[in-house]
Formats: C-alpha cells, structure tokens, sequence
C-alpha cells in the first residue's frame, strides 16, 4: 500500500510538470535511440557482408598465381595454372565436391544495335556450384559444346536488361568482339559482390571457347574449389598445396608461387570488422545516456529545491525517510524509464528507415533493446539517488521554515 501511493505521489509530480519531465527525459530518449539504431543497423551490415560474401561461392577456396595478395598479387613470373591441374584437384583431393577453370576478360558485346561492355567468364558447368550461380530459364553447356569451344553463351541480369530490356533472350545471338554467339540461358540475378561489383554483369562462355575466341591463350589465372560442409578446410588447404607445389616442381626451399584464398575466412575476417565498428558506434553513443542522467538529477536536486516546504510537512506529520526517499528515487526511475519507452519506438523507426536507405536486413534484436531499456532505468536509479537521498535527509524544522 505504501508502494502504491508513493508511485502515485511520484507519477502526479511528473504529470504536473509535463514540459520540464519531457525535457528531462530527452537526453535518455535520444541516448537509447542511438545505441539501438547503431547497433541494429551495424548487425544488418554484418548479416549483409556475410551474404554477399557466402554469394560469391559456398565453402570457397580460390586459388591464384602469386606469393600474396593484394596489387598485383605477386604474381610476376609466377606460372598460370593448367587444365590438367584442375583435373589433378578433381580426382586426388578429397573432400572437393566441384572444381572450375576461371579465364576472364573484359569486352564490348553487341546486340540488337545496343552495345555494352562487360566481363567474360570462360569456365565449366562446375562454375554454377562454386560460384552459387542458378538458372532463371535455358540450359547450361553441353559435354559436346564443352569439347569443341563451341559459340554459346550463358548472360547475366544485367547483361539482358541492357541488351534487350524485358524480352526474352534465349536463341538471340549476342556478338562477343568478332564472334557471334548464341545465347542459351539466362542466370539468376544475384545483385552487387562486397567490394560493390555487381555480379550479374557478366557472360559465361565455354572454357574452350574464352581461351580461342576471347584471350587468345590456355592460360588458367584462377581455379574455384568448393568444400563438402563441415570439412577440414585446414587439412584441404595443406593437401592442395602439397599437390600444386608438386605439380609446379617447386623444391622444398621454394616460396609458393600461388595463394589459396579462403572465402569463409574473408567473411569472418570482414563480419568482426563490423562487429568492432558497431561496438564503437554504440559505446560512443551510450555517452548520451550518461549526459541524460546527469540532467535528470539536475532536475531532481531543483525539483528537492522546490518542493522543500511539501517534504518538511511529509516529514513533520510523520512520514518515514524511506517513503520521502522512494517517492523521489521512483519519480527519477519512471522518468528515465519513460524516456527509454520513447527511444526504443524512435529507435525502430529510424533503424527501419536506414535500413531500408543502406539497402541492409533489418532484424529486431531483443537483447539491445531490452540491455538499452534498463540500462536507461538503471541511469535513474543511479542518478536519481543523490537527489533523493537529499531530499530524505531534510531536517523538518528547517524545511518548514524555507521560503
């Protein structure tokens, strides 16, 4: 019972003086709305980093000539891989569910008076499990077209959109540099990569077919070796290396003259990347919690002032320390509370707006929102103490006499 008219006595405080407790509030307001909008939005980006990374391929190993990555990638003087290579992985290393060739150039294609320029992929029908790729409409490449490089051609999204709009392109030609080529699927789009290449500008060719018609050369720069699930990736690595410095008589004080990229490790690398950032982001805004519970004992220790005569009278017909002390302490909690009520409605309405403006999934995180709500309650409760226990402590003679 003592409770409940101390919350009453507090609750009617605040509503008498509705401006000032707004303006009290708002700094808890705005402190839990940044930290939940930083923090929502930044897992976004993290899921985000981690799709269009897992889009580039499933369980992923990219392999490269080159000692290092990076510009130019070392890979001066280092011999470009074979297709006899490619078979080796295929048929001694365990626990490799598919392998592809990947040649790649850049060129203008031409059809129905419109040109564009975009990336060729000369590969094998491996290509489409390594690098996730899936089939709107048509077929994939025939063993026969394969064999002989034959002009068949598999086009992106965004190839189709610019070449021939909303038509259907299967059984067009499509003329790649002096060649003209039929096409016979149409890829699934897939949108932009991480490093915000869009992945749907691109022509998939025979791997034949780019070797003569496109870059002139047997040249292989990049072999795409996809993982079983729950593989030993450590184990694959260390026997694929073992196989291609054996295959490129490289002597046992030899340097690699290749690299193995690990797309899962990418991922990894990148997602804690923006974990960190989004920590950062959200410890510098919680600082805007600890600036709204100083103000909010600003108000408490004027609003003590205030209302000294009231507290003197409360004491001096026999109200108790801890009643003055819990009608205060509550009055400073409910208006800390308050105002993580109103961040967390702000909070997900701009988190949504961001979102949808960053083009990242938004997903509603209840551990944030409920760690933010009560840490803003604890800001009261923390901060509303002095206050209160000031206010408790008033002698009541001397309260009574003050003007």
């Amino acid at each position: 019972m003592m409770v409940g008219n101390t919350m009453l006595l507090a609750l009617r405080e605040i509503r008498r003086n509705l401006l000032r407790s707004f303006l009290t509030t708002l700094g808890i307001v705005i402190g839990v709305a940044a930290v939940v909008t930083m923090v929502t939005v930044g897992n976004g980006a993290t899921r985000a980093v981690q799709a269009q990374i897992s889009s580039l391929g499933s369980n992923l190993l990219m392999i490269r000539p080159g000692q290092r990555l990076g510009p130019g990638q070392g890979a001066a003087g280092a011999p470009s891989f074979k297709l006899s290579d490619l078979q080796a992985i295929q048929s001694q290393i365990a626990g490799v569910i598919a392998a592809a060739p990947e040649v790649r150039g850049s060129v203008t294609v031409i059809a129905e008076g419109k040109n564009w320029s975009t990336t060729v992929t000369g590969t094998t029908n491996d290509y489409f499990q390594t690098s996730n790729w899936k089939l709107a409409s048509g077929r994939r490449f025939e063993d026969a077209e394969m064999a002989v490089g034959a002009p068949v051609c598999i086009i992106g999204a965004t190839v189709r959109k610019e070449l021939f709009g909303t038509a259907d392109p299967l059984g067009q030609a499509v003329r790649v540099k002096q060649f003209s080529c039929q096409i016979i699927g149409l890829l699934q789009s897939k949108g932009q990569a991480a490093m915000g290449m869009d992945q749907d500008d691109t022509i998939l060719l025979p791997l034949a077919t780019a070797q003569r018609r496109v870059t002139g050369s047997t040249r292989i720069n990049t072999l795409l070796v996809s993982m079983q699930e729950n593989s030993d990736t450590e184990a694959l690595k260390a026997n694929l290396t073992n196989l291609l410095r054996e295959r490129r008589k490289l002597a046992a004080a030899d340097d690699n003259n290749f690299n193995i990229l690990d797309t899962r490790q990418i991922a990894e690398t990148l997602s804690g990347t923006t974990q960190l950032m989004t920590s950062l982001l959200g410890a510098v805004a919680a600082v805007s919690l600890l600036v709204g519970g100083i103000g909010i004992m600003n108000i408490m220790l004027v609003s003590v002032t205030e209302r000294t005569r009231e507290i003197g009278i409360r004491l001096a017909i026999g109200a108790l320390e801890r009643e003055v002390l819990m009608q205060f302490l509550i009055e400073a909690v409910a208006l800390s509370s308050l105002g993580g009520l109103i961040g967390l409605v702000l909070a997900t309405l701009a988190s949504l707006g961001l979102s949808l403006a960053m083009s990242v999934p938004y997903q509603f995180d209840p551990a944030i929102n409920g760690l933010a709500f009560g840490f803003s309650a604890a800001i009261g409760v923390v901060f509303g103490f002095f206050p209160a226990r000031r206010a408790a402590r008033l002698d009541p003679i001397e309260a009574l006499r003050h003007e």
